[in-house]
């Protein structure tokens, strides 16, 4: 048996068994959106963690940030850097929008923003935002499982049938059980993959260099030791500027915890102590990236010229001597930290899209029956729309997510000020989003127009937050019975109505 099959077999069986718990786990959950969205709000801190935690580290850590030790050196440490203090400003909003969201019944971000800015548009307009910047999310996820099956196969299994299996797995298990399948999934997937990270992190440096400082030393000696020079290497190969990293660490730090996947986990979670408890523990989860960049430093001198560099890992592990079995352990440890976002991602997107989008442009209400079905039907449409580029697109991993986090940091104005500035108006909240999604939009796709080397989402907060505040302030105020949950929701009575 070739050992390439004893591989994919592993894999197999491990999506089989990822399978089965997803679709055991829906069966404790109740029939109600709530149920299918937020888990009946009933998620307690290990489960929070590890959801909170595989909301984020996916494909992009386990291939993409390898990719940037690999190719960028000291640049991958951004990854460290945002992590660190990007959940930060969840410990001040994560409970107050969890507190919020059980007065009026919200399972998502812009469901509590529209209601507090009382705008229909709004909701509309960070519906179609967030699923924007959810499909290159997506596809970074797909891209992931079909590049590591392709590689560990030789190119026996073709990377669109890659991605199709593992996501025809998420696809299945998020359809049947919703947050329930993402809350056990993840703990699970969590576990494993920071085991394989860690073996295979301290591994790959002692067998290719004899130790993580021999391997360093090697580096530095040798005509790549540009690529340990912080801040690191930029996507052309020369010295990225400081300018340019930093604001990428204040851009990804600032949309952190503003991506609506994440956000929404708020309403899950069964108390405030459980949200600011898991907030606490989670800068934990970055020991799990150390590992993962160290795997792709092995690979400088051992391995160069591995193109594109989003491959090291599983060329590594094909390059080396390793056991079969050991090697599909390890592939499906990878496979786990894709399926571990994409889930939900992809639960998170047609709940959106739904909620969001669709329903308030309905002018009668939908039954509880009728929001799951148009919800699974959007996890059938986002994944279909997702797999098509992550078949045809050649955009690199960290490139897509870095690209969609400028977009998404623009929500981050209007959910600080939704508790902390009760002067700020609807209007200006969407004139603002408008304004700061345009100027990102407009640096991104030409980034010779910038006058620094800052990343575009920079240039959108700047633009997002002068005319937030300049039309709230020409703009008549809100009611204060309206404002009175969200500037006091420490102080929520009991007897709030819940919105319809």
């Amino acid at each position: 048996m070739p050992e390439w099959a004893v591989i994919l077999s592993i894999c197999g069986l491990y999506l089989v068994l990822v399978l089965g718990l997803g679709v055991w786990s829906g069966r404790t959950v109740s029939a109600s959106v709530d149920g299918y969205v937020a888990g009946d709000r009933t998620l307690g801190v290990i489960v929070l963690y590890f959801v909170l935690g595989a909301s984020v580290f996916s494909s992009f850590a386990f291939l993409g940030a390898p990719g940037w030790a690999y190719s960028r050196g000291a640049a991958a440490f951004y990854i460290i850097a945002y992590g660190t203090v990007g959940m930060v400003p969840f410990y001040f909003l994560g409970p107050r929008a969890r507190q919020v969201g059980e007065a009026f019944g919200f399972v998502t971000q812009a469901e509590m923003l529209a209601h507090r800015y009382d705008s229909r548009t709004l909701s509309v307009v960070l519906a179609a935002l967030s699923v924007v910047a959810f499909v290159p999310y997506l596809t970074l996820q797909m891209k992931g499982a079909g590049l590591l099956l392709s590689t560990i196969s030789d190119g026996v299994v073709p990377q669109w049938l890659g991605a199709l299996a593992a996501y025809g797995v998420v696809l299945v298990y998020v359809f049947a059980s919703g947050m329930m399948a993402i809350g056990w999934t993840n703990t699970v997937q969590g576990l494993f993959m920071m085991a394989v990270a860690w073996f295979l992190g301290l591994y790959l440096p002692e067998t290719l260099h004899g130790g993580i400082q021999p391997m360093f030393e090697a580096i530095a000696a040798s005509d790549k030791a540009a690529m340990l020079d912080v801040p690191g290497l930029a996507a052309d190969g020369s010295p990225w500027s400081w300018a340019g990293y930093s604001s990428a660490v204040i851009v990804s730090a600032v949309g952190f915890s503003m991506w609506p996947h994440l956000f929404m986990r708020a309403f899950t979670a069964k108390s405030d102590r459980t949200l600011k408890l898991t907030v606490v523990l989670y800068p934990t989860f970055q020991l799990f990236l150390v590992p993962i960049l160290l795997i792709g430093f092995a690979g400088v001198l051992a391995f160069p010229g591995v193109a594109p560099p989003d491959t090291i890992v599983p060329h590594l592990l094909t390059q080396i001597e390793l056991s079969p079995v050991l090697v599909g352990l390890v592939c499906a440890g990878a496979l786990a930290a894709s399926m571990s976002s994409g889930d939900a991602i992809l639960h998170a997107a047609a709940s959106i899209g739904l909620r969001d989008g669709i329903k308030p442009l309905l002018a009668a209400p939908m039954t509880d029956t009728r929001q799951r079905q148009w919800i699974r039907g959007l996890v059938v449409a986002t994944s279909a729309t997702a797999y098509y580029f992550a078949v045809f697109s050649e955009v690199g991993i960290v490139a897509l997510l870095l690209g969609a986090y400028g977009g998404v940091a623009q929500i981050f104005p209007l959910v600080f000020a939704a508790f902390y500035w009760p002067r700020a108006t609807g209007t200006g909240a969407l004139a603002g989003l408008l304004a700061g999604i345009g100027v990102n939009t407009l640096f991104l796709v030409a980034p010779h127009l910038r006058p620094f080397p800052l990343h575009e989402g920079v240039y959108g907060l700047a633009a997002n937050i002068a005319v937030f505040l300049t039309v709230s302030l020409l703009t008549p105020p809100h009611d204060r019975d309206r404002l009175r949950a969200y500037t006091h929701s420490d102080r929520l009575a009991a007897d709030e109505t819940v919105a319809s």
